[in-house]
C-alpha cells in the first residue's frame, strides 16, 4: 500500500513534538483511557489537521461527517468495530437505526457519502433505513448514485414520542444532517437514542465554544507531554453582532484581527520562526468551508467589496452571519501531486478509522482549502493511526500518522466536553405531533 508524499518541512519543533509523542506514546494512550472513563465521545466526527512543519494544529471540528465515501476501504473494519463498541455503550441491544441525510438530494457526492455511511452501519449488524426532512420527500425515492448504485429515501414519521419511517420503529436515530436550517419539530422530545444531539447541531453549536474547551484539552495535553501547548492550539478570538452588509462591527473585527496577529507575531519572534503571521475569519457556525477569509492585515476587513461581503454574509441554507471566529492561521506545508494539501481525520466513538488528504490545486499553503474545486486522496494508511512504529523514525508514515491521530482525539475529547458543557435545560414543552 503507497502512503502519499508527505512534502513537509520535517526539522525543528514539529519533529521535536512527533518524537516526544512517540517517546510518551503508553503515558498518552493511558491518558485518553481515562478522559473517556469521565466524558463521552460523540458517536463520530471528524478533524481539520492544519501541518505547517512547526506546528501541527487541529482548525474545525464536523461532528456530522460528511465524507466517509472519501475513506480508504481496506480500513473499514475499523469503523464497523467503532460502531459496534459506541452501540454497546448507547444501546446494546440496537437492531434498527434511522440514518437521517442532509436535504440535498442532488449532490451526488455527499449521498456516496450515505451509502457508504449505511455499508458501516449494517456491517456492524443494524437494520438501516434512511428517514428524511425533506419535505419535497413525501414517498419512498430511490436516488441513484455516480457508481451505478441506488438509495431509498422515506420521510420522516412520528407517533407519541418516537420517529420512524414506515414500518419501522428504530432504537437509535443517527443525524448525517447537521441542522443548519434550525431543530425540526418532528425531532424533540423523543424517546429514543438520538446522536448526536440535537444541541450540537449548527443551529446552536459554535466553534468558539468548542476551541474554548479545546484550550483547557491543549493545555492538560502539554502539562502530560512537557510542551508548550501552543504547538498544538491556534489562538482564537470572537466578534459578534457583525453585519457585513452594512459594515456594522467593522472596527470590532479590525482589532481582533490586529490582537489575534499580533500574538502570533510575538510567538514567532519568540520562537525565531521565519514565517509571515495570517489569521482566518470564519462563521462561527456552520460547515461547507462557506463564510471563510484569509486575511494577513487589519486593514483586511476593512472595506471589503460587495463579492467579499456577500461571501462573507451568509453561509448554508441561508445563515446569516453575525458572529464570527478569529483564528491564527496556521499554514499547510504538505502537497500531494505539487497541490497544496491538508489532512482530515475521521473518527467513530473514541477511535481513529481513518482519514483523507483535502487537495486543491488553486489555493495557497495560508488558504482555506475546504472550498470548490478541492478534490480528496484517501489515507493510505500502512497501520491504524492509534498504533505508531516505536522503532521507526518521528518522520516515517506511521509516526506522522499517529501524531495525526492524537491531535484529532484530542480535538474529540474538546468536543465531548463542549457538548456536555452546552447541553440545554431539559424541555418541559410536551409537542403533540
Amino acid at each position: 500500500m503507497n502512503v502519499p508524499h508527505l512534502a513537509t518541512a520535517l526539522t525543528g519543533p514539529l519533529l521535536d513534538l512527533e518524537r516526544k509523542m512517540l517517546a510518551a506514546q503508553p503515558d498518552i494512550e493511558a491518558w485518553f483511557r481515562s478522559q473517556w472513563l469521565e466524558n463521552t465521545p460523540p458517536f463520530y466526527g471528524s478533524v481539520d489537521l492544519r501541518n505547517s512543519g512547526f506546528k501541527l494544529a487541529q482548525v474545525d471540528m464536523n461532528l456530522f461527517p460528511g465524507g466517509f465515501n472519501n475513506l480508504n476501504p481496506d480500513f473499514t473494519p475499523l469503523c464497523v468495530q467503532a460502531v459496534q463498541s459506541a452501540l454497546e455503550k448507547i444501546c446494546p441491544d440496537a437492531r434498527r437505526l434511522l440514518l437521517i441525510p442532509e436535504n440535498h438530494t442532488r449532490n451526488a457526492y455527499y449521498l456516496q457519502n450515505v451509502a457508504s455511511l449505511t455499508r458501516i452501519l449494517k456491517l456492524a449488524g443494524l437494520n438501516v433505513r434512511l428517514g428524511s426532512l425533506n419535505p419535497e420527500i413525501t414517498q419512498p425515492t430511490t436516488l441513484a448514485l455516480p457508481n451505478g448504485g441506488s438509495l431509498t429515501v422515506e420521510p420522516i414519521q412520528r407517533k407519541g414520542r418516537r420517529v420512524g419511517v414506515e414500518g419501522f420503529d428504530p432504537c437509535v436515530v443517527l443525524l448525517n444532517n447537521d441542522l443548519s436550517a434550525g431543530i425540526p419539530d418532528i425531532l424533540r422530545n423523543i424517546d429514543q437514542n438520538l446522536l448526536p444531539p440535537l444541541h450540537a447541531g449548527w443551529s446552536t453549536r459554535r466553534k468558539t465554544q468548542h476551541f474554548a474547551q479545546y484550550d483547557g484539552v491543549a493545555s492538560e495535553f502539554g502539562e502530560l507531554l512537557g510542551i508548550d501547548p501552543w504547538y498544538i492550539n491556534p489562538y482564537f478570538g470572537q466578534v459578534s453582532q457583525l453585519d457585513f452588509q452594512t459594515r456594522e462591527g467593522e472596527q470590532e473585527l479590525a482589532a481582533e484581527v490586529e490582537r489575534i496577529l499580533g500574538m502570533t507575531a510575538a510567538k514567532y519572534r519568540e520562537l525565531a520562526i521565519d514565517a509571515e503571521p495570517y489569521v482566518i475569519v470564519k462563521a462561527d457556525a456552520g460547515t461547507y468551508g462557506m463564510g471563510v477569509m484569509s486575511v494577513k492585515s487589519p486593514e483586511d476587513v476593512i472595506g471589503l467589496n460587495r463579492k467579499q461581503r456577500n461571501k462573507m454574509a451568509v453561509v448554508k441554507e441561508g445563515l446569516e452571519v453575525s458572529d464570527v471566529i478569529v483564528q491564527e492561521g496556521v499554514p499547510t506545508f504538505e502537497t500531494i501531486e505539487d497541490a497544496v494539501a491538508e489532512p482530515v481525520v475521521y473518527m467513530m466513538d473514541r477511535y481513529v478509522v481513518g482519514g483523507f488528504y483535502r487537495v486543491h490545486t488553486e489555493r495557497g499553503a495560508d488558504e482555506n482549502l475546504n472550498a470548490p474545486g478541492a478534490y480528496f486522496k484517501p489515507l493510505a494508511f500502512t497501520t491504524p493511526l492509534s498504533t505508531p512504529d516505536c522503532d521507526g523514525s518521528p518522520d516515517c508514515a506511521p509516526n506522522r500518522f499517529y501524531a495525526y491521530g492524537v491531535v484529532a482525539r484530542l480535538a474529540l475529547l474538546a468536543a465531548s466536553r463542549e457538548i456536555e458543557a452546552t447541553e440545554p435545560v431539559q424541555e418541559e414543552i410536551s409537542l403533540a405531533i
